[in-house]
Order: C-alpha cells, then structure tokens, then sequence
C-alpha cells in the first residue's frame, strides 16, 4: 500500500470551515494537523455544558438516553461509559472492501473539524486525540458498505472512533495493518475512555460523504480543463474550426462556465499551423460535428454544475454536524446530518462525468474512422489491416462510458427506513459519493485515450505542426516514452502512462507553461 509524503507544516484545525485545499493536504498528501488555541477553548465551553447536563436530574438525548429507536431508555451514570463504548463498537459494523486512504482521512479530519467548534460537546483529550492519530500517519480500516448517509455516515465513523479506544485494526504511517492499541502505542498515543456524549459526537456526521466530495471536485476541476485541452487537440487533429469558439459567439449565452471553457480553446489553438492550412476559401465545410462544435456548452455546462457542487461543498465545510448539538447553555436534538444537500450534488456531478466522457469518446472515435477523419489513415493504423492502430482504444472507453451512463443513476432517490422506523427516510450519499469517486477515476481515463489518440493524429498531419499549446501535449507524452506513429505495439502501458499524466495534472501544467494558465 503507497503512501503520499507528509506535507509540511501541519494543517491548524480553527473554528473557522477548512478549505478544499487544506482538505486535500491531509487526506490525500499526509499533512498533519493542529487544534488551534481557539479551537480547544470552544470544545472546552461546550463540554462543560454536557458535563453540566450530565449531572442534572433530567434525561438528555445521547447524554443519559439511549439512541435512535432507544432512546427513551434512560440511562444510570455508572454506565454511560458503557453505553458509549456499546454505541461505537456495535456501529462499527461495516463490511466489504477497505476505503482509501485518502478518504478515510478526509473523514476524520472532517470529523475533528466539527468538533473543533465546540458544539459537539467532546473532551478536549478525545479531539486531541483524533488530532494525533492524524499527525502520526494512523489510518483506521474502514470497510465500504454500511452508511446509508443520514444520522451520518455512522458506520465508517464508527470504525474511525473505534481505533480512539484502542480497538479494531488500523494501518500506520507505513501503510502496515496492525491492532489499532498497538499502532498508538508505537505513535505514543493512549487510548481515551469516551465521556457522556462523546461516542454520539464521534459518528453522527457527513464527513465521509462531505470528504468524497471534496476531493472529486478538486479533480473534477482539473479535468475539465483537462477536456478542453483534449477537445482542443481533436478540432486541431480533425480539421475542425476555432472560428466557433469566438467570444462575441459565446455572450449570446452568457452562461460563465461556456465561457471560460470556449476562451480556453481559443488559446490552445491560437496560432496553429494546422488550423490556418485550412481557412482558406479552398475550404468548403460548413460546420463541424457537435462533438467539436459543442465542446464549449457541454463542457461549460460541466463547470458550472461543478461549481454549484463546490457551493453546497463550502457550506457544508462551515456547518457543524452533530445530534444533538450543543447550542448556547443547552443541548437540542435536530436534523442536520442528514445527507440531501451531499446526496444530490454527488449523484449531480456523476451525470457531469458521464457526458463529458461520452462527448470525449466521440470526438475519439472520428479519428478512427476514415470516413469522417479527413484524409487520416484508418484506425491511425500504419499499415490498415495488418494492423489495428488504436482501434481496440476506443473499445475501451466506450466500456467505461458505459459503465460511467450506469453509475450516473442517482443513488439520493432512493430510501430504506432503518432503526425501527425511526429513521425513516435516509439519503444514501454515501452510495453517490462511492459510485463519483469510480466515475472520476473513468473520467480520466477517458480523457486520457482521446489526448492519446489525438497526438497521434497531430504527428500524422505533418510536415503540418500543431499549435504551441497542444505542441507541448505531444511533446509530454513522447518525453514520457509513448511513441509516436509507428507498427502496433502493446498499447495498455501507454495508454496507463496517459493516464497518470492526465491524473497528476501534468498534461495541464505542459501546457499552462507554453501559453500561461487556463480558467
């Protein structure tokens, strides 16, 4: 199991919201992170409020009570240490495979996060400690099934909260699974004996759902500008027009993610020897395919339901999740775990996947065939017929757009009733925040085959030269070892190398370092 370097210096966890990318430091890049000084004053002042109500005489949900369904059971002090261990170890009943890393950081630094405002009423030793297993690396395993996205994503909380107790298996800063009492005991931490409340506080949150999010909007935006660089280089490759692209054409729908996305092709083609060999009155196409004439809209369209995700995202990273929540001087039961708000931009921004791959897949898809490729050879092959060229490529983003138009059903519609019907209607972001993160990982590959392909097809039109900007794609990917046209080859390992280069932003770092940055 990999794990990224430690980023330095340690995030400082504060009253105020993270941002996306502190959220992205330590969940995905192993930053650490620090309870500000103001952060453990407010979780001060709220447990003195529960230790307070603790001591009174009248129940108190998650307090003196049990949960859900049981809640009208009071309950002794002499067992509400009980009580909360029972509460973690019996949620902690997920199943199936092990949640990524990253993820399973994101959730707990989300988690501490909304602890960290005091309205959740922990001790300031039981966040503290949250705070550390972060800093040391130690990761909880967390399996994949068992939230259902409302009164928070309580099973993979709750074997987050259960390595706070020294219990359950956890993987170290090495990526080693081992016992979670001995993975703290090598970190010099010690386990923490939960408090009235604290067990509730530690699992009752969208933080898994939220930290998904978070992290596929992050890649989500660097893909689409991602697929107007590969958009760009199928229009150039294609014999298509910029002329579309044109701004005074743009403001007759002035829709701020077309915009944007259209700018950027008309800066990728700037200049292209390509794209001016063919402007000529000889020229007598009238318009080009949607696939290219479009890209601006589709991809537009993307952006801006990106952005209205990254808007409920934000909010969301400001809210404090908790039931009951400790308002003022008192304790009050409320609504706010539940996951709508997540549920249904999740399953939003998977449509946005689907469609931006589908379009992608069809611009790669015209290289391919001789009739609609103008004056390419068949397939990109070197020899048509003896061999397949790129062929069997498009097979394979075709089965992942297949795959991404299956995993664009929403999840949010959906409902099972749980805990005796106390639960009644659930929202099942979890699902929609598991089914995003394999549609982004499909995104990218596709994009990744069509940027593959159209490199190709550029290098087929010389002695004509690309345009700067997608010049320095082409240039990438032949510094990285993919060749150029040629004989068949084995074509996973390339397609892989393209792959990681889309991924790690390098195809958009190439080319904000011809031309500067993309919007």
């Amino acid at each position: 199991m990999s794990v990224e370097p430690r980023v330095e210096p340690p995030v400082g966890v504060d009253v105020d919201p993270l941002s996306f990318a502190e959220v992205v430091a330590v969940a995905r890049h192993g930053a650490g992170v620090v309870l500000t000084p103001a952060a453990q004053e407010a979780v001060r002042r709220g447990r003195a409020v529960v230790d307070a109500l603790a001591a009174g005489p009248r129940p108190a949900y998650g307090i003196s009570t049990g949960f859900g369904a049981l809640a009208t059971r009071h309950v002794p002090a002499q067992r509400r240490t009980q009580l909360q261990r029972s509460l973690v170890r019996s949620h902690a009943a997920g199943s199936g495979p092990e949640v990524e890393r990253e993820v399973v950081r994101a959730l707990m630094l989300l988690r501490l996060s909304t602890l960290a405002t005091g309205h959740t009423g922990v001790r300031p030793a039981t966040a503290a400690l949250l705070a550390g297993l972060l800093d040391a690396g130690i990761t909880p395993v967390v399996p994949e099934h068992g939230s259902l996205g409302c009164s928070g994503d309580l099973a993979p909380l709750a074997h987050c909260a259960l390595a706070l107790i020294g219990e359950g298996t956890v993987r170290d800063a090495a990526g080693v699974a081992r016992p979670a009492a001995e993975a703290l005991a090598a970190a010099g931490l010690a386990p923490v004996e939960l408090g009235e409340k604290e067990g509730l506080a530690l699992i009752n949150g969208t933080d898994g759902m939220l930290g998904m999010l978070v992290l596929a909007l992050t890649d989500l935006r660097l893909l689409l500008r991602t697929a107007d660089i590969a958009a760009a280089m199928s229009v150039e490759g294609q014999l298509g027009t910029d002329r579309v692209f044109a701004a005074e054409l743009q403001r007759l729908r002035p829709h701020p993610g077309q915009a944007a996305s259209a700018a950027n092709l008309v800066a990728l083609l700037a200049d292209s020897p390509i794209v001016a060999s063919h402007r000529g009155p000889d020229c007598h196409r009238v318009q080009d395919a949607y696939s290219l004439r479009c890209s601006p809209q589709v991809h537009g369209a993307a952006r801006d339901t990106v952005e209205h995700a990254a808007a409920v995202a934000t909010r969301e990273l400001a809210a404090a999740i908790d039931n009951p929540v400790v308002v003022g001087d008192r304790v009050e039961s409320n609504g706010n775990f539940h996951g709508a708000p997540l549920g249904y931009v999740l399953d939003f921004a998977a449509i946005v996947a689907a469609d931006v791959a589908s379009m992608s897949e069809r611009r790669t898809d015209r290289f391919l065939d001789r009739a609609r490729s103008h004056g390419l050879p068949p397939f990109l092959a070197d020899d048509p017929g003896v061999d397949s060229g790129h062929m069997i490529a498009q097979y394979t983003q075709a089965g992942i757009v297949s795959e991404l138009k299956r995993l664009a059903v929403p999840a949010s519609v959906d409902s099972i009733p749980s805990s005796a019907m106390q639960e009644d209607h659930v929202s099942m972001g979890w699902s929609a925040a598991r089914t995003l993160r394999r549609s982004v990982d499909g995104l990218t590959r596709v994009l990744a085959i069509e940027v593959l392909t159209a490199a190709r097809a550029l290098d087929l039109r010389a002695p004509l030269t690309p345009a700067a900007a997608t010049g320095a794609v082409v240039r990438l990917l032949r510094e990285a070892g993919v060749e150029g046209p040629g004989p068949d080859r084995y074509l996973a390992p390339e397609i892989e190398t393209a792959v990681g280069l889309v991924r790690s932003g390098a195809v958009v770092a190439a080319v904000e370092d011809e031309i500067g940055a993309l919007r």
